[in-house]
């Protein structure tokens, strides 16, 4: 019991780190918490489903196109509404992501109602490792993640862009002064958090129903998570996510499973209270 609590508490884990990851990204580069992390999810769950179901394509292709659909979803809100915000605040700009995620909620459920959706796939039966149950599922989340997370990680590290966004993300006056666009920089950065979370949003399809509130069901675990680790901190955010992924399922252990979020509020509680910087997090230096 306890193993295969920790194996989904794993896979749940991996499947935070990608918005861990999307919303870290934006609060480092572009300093504010975006609120819209889960309706972007919910609609790239959405996007891969019309592919999938009404286009019959794999489910590979599905969550490219979802993947896309919310990267182009993300570049146009942020030209629309967070650019024209940007020097409004971050208190602002976090309001603006809320209105932000309401409207695609809402989008979402007028164009493919309220009833609960799933993707058409074939149906295989889980494979049995030491007593404990993997399913294919599981097991392309995990492939999913983690080819990401390395992509990323390069990305980040040892590109131009990487180079650029972590530029801005330090001292963006001085990066404009040394030639990067901030305005550039901004829109690349919310098309790969608008990618992760489409491919999140997928993985999430398969995990569980699609509906209008599937995002919100990982809205608080997803700050949780990115707080934990640290805002700004893209290990943090992944270090977060295991976290937080497998305390909720080994919590099954000790509360009802209804409760299980009950962890990422004291989490988030505990880390407000006593390490407002999170694991990994840099201090806030006040002038």
């Amino acid at each position: 019991m306890a193993a295969q609590l920790f194996f989904n508490g794993l896979v749940t884990g991996l499947l935070l780190a990608l918005p861990a990851l999307a919303l870290t990204l934006v609060f480092g580069v572009l300093k504010f918490a975006n609120f819209a992390v889960g309706s972007m999810m919910t609609l790239g769950a959405y996007a891969a489903w019309v592919a999938n179901y009404h286009f019959k394509m794999p489910l590979v292709t599905s969550a490219v196109i979802a993947a896309v659909v919310v990267a182009l979803t993300a570049a146009i809100t942020n030209t629309l509404v967070f650019e024209r915000l940007r020097d409004r605040g971050a208190i602002v700009l976090l309001v603006a992501s809320m209105g932000v995620s309401l409207v695609i909620e809402n989008i979402c459920r007028f164009l493919f109602g309220n009833n609960a959706q799933g993707f058409d796939v074939l149906v295989s039966r889980p494979i049995r490792w030491m007593g404990v149950r993997i399913n294919s599922e599981q097991i392309m989340t995990a492939a999913v993640v983690i080819v990401c997370l390395v992509v990323l990680d390069v990305v980040l590290r040892l590109t131009p862009l990487g180079r650029a966004m972590r530029a801005v993300a330090d001292n963006a006056a001085l990066a404009a002064v040394r030639g990067v666009e901030r305005r550039v920089i901004a829109t690349l950065t919310w098309m790969i958090v608008g990618g992760l979370l489409g491919l999140a949003g997928t993985l999430a399809g398969l995990d569980r129903a699609i509906d209008p509130l599937m995002g919100w069901n990982y809205q608080i675990p997803i700050f949780a998570a990115a707080i934990l680790g640290g805002l700004g901190s893209p290990l943090g955010a992944v270090i977060g996510a295991l976290v937080i992924g497998i305390a909720e399922e080994m919590s099954a252990l000790i509360i009802p499973t209804n409760y299980r979020q009950a962890v990422s509020f004291t989490a988030i509680l505990l880390l407000l209270l006593f390490r407002a910087n999170g694991l990994l997090g840099a201090k806030a230096v006040r002038k």
